[in-house]
């Protein structure tokens, strides 16, 4: 079997995908898109993945995108290292998590990550008529089928931009959530790691990328604060999501999530300390 999968550093569903194929023990080939470059745009690559997202999986000559589909498929075709637990009532725990990253986590993390850091480097690397040409390139149905006309405003207007803080308090809503769910145990479902730790992995590390773990360290929520110390112990933690993204974009993640903290901790009523 041969695998290639089109992914960027900065993707939350590429990581998971990473992150998935790491924990199966599954090799694969990369392609690298660019999607702060508008790579995802060219056509070609839009033939494969028409929502001008990543990740892409080539499994052979078959394509498959979405990155819970891609980590179901890849559980059908390699059961014997599945991630999904085979108790009918734990499978329905876990869709539960993956559905709600999907309906939920996922759209509101676009929003937070365009929010507090992605809109800086879009403008600062493409300039004002390259961000009107990236904004003006997304489908109109990609994340949601609001996304163009919702990128556009967090780009333009920040924290000002219409329905923004809710994505912001929607984010928190579900940390609240995992915190709830890991009350007396180490995992999400069943105290056995599953996909529903690999796949809120990605919204978790992103936070912390935009330094802000606040939102879940002193004391505010101290068993999610336990568990992502555990995924970060992880072997395959730093190759999955730490060393595939680039220097520059790391350091955005991070200087402009630092900026954005406050905002961020006024909106949630969290008190900064001196």
């Amino acid at each position: 079997m041969t695998f290639t999968l089109y992914h960027h550093g900065s993707s939350v569903c590429a990581a998971k995908v990473r992150f998935a194929m790491a924990e199966k023990g599954m090799e694969w080939d990369g392609v690298y898109i660019d999607i702060l470059a508008g790579e995802q745009f060219d056509p070609e690559y839009m033939k494969l993945n028409p929502k001008a997202v990543v990740p892409t999986l080539k499994h052979d000559e078959q394509v498959i995108t979405d990155s819970t589909v891609i980590c179901e498929y890849l559980d059908h075709i390699a059961p014997e290292t599945s991630l999904h637990p085979t108790n009918p009532f734990e499978r329905a725990q876990v869709r539960y998590w993956t559905k709600a990253v999907d309906e939920d986590l996922h759209p509101a993390c676009g929003a937070m990550t365009f929010l507090c850091s992605h809109r800086h480097t879009v403008l600062r690397n493409l300039g004002p008529e390259g961000a009107a040409k990236f904004l003006a390139s997304t489908p109109e149905f990609s994340v949601t089928s609001d996304w163009k006309s919702f990128k556009d405003a967090i780009v333009r207007q920040g924290f000002d931009a219409p329905g923004a803080l809710d994505k912001v308090k929607l984010y928190d809503s579900y940390l609240h959530k995992m915190d709830k769910a890991l009350d007396g145990q180490d995992w999400l479902v069943g105290n056995k790691f599953s996909i529903a730790d690999v796949a809120l992995t990605p919204y978790v590390n992103r936070l912390a990328m935009m330094s802000m773990r606040g939102m879940w360290e002193n004391g505010r929520l101290p068993n999610l604060e336990a568990w992502f110390a555990r995924i970060e112990a992880l072997p395959n933690f730093k190759t999955c999501f730490i060393d595939w993204v680039p220097e520059q974009l790391t350091d955005d993640l991070r200087e402009n999530g630092k900026k954005s903290w406050p905002e961020v901790a006024a909106i949630l009523d969290i008190k900064i300390e001196e």
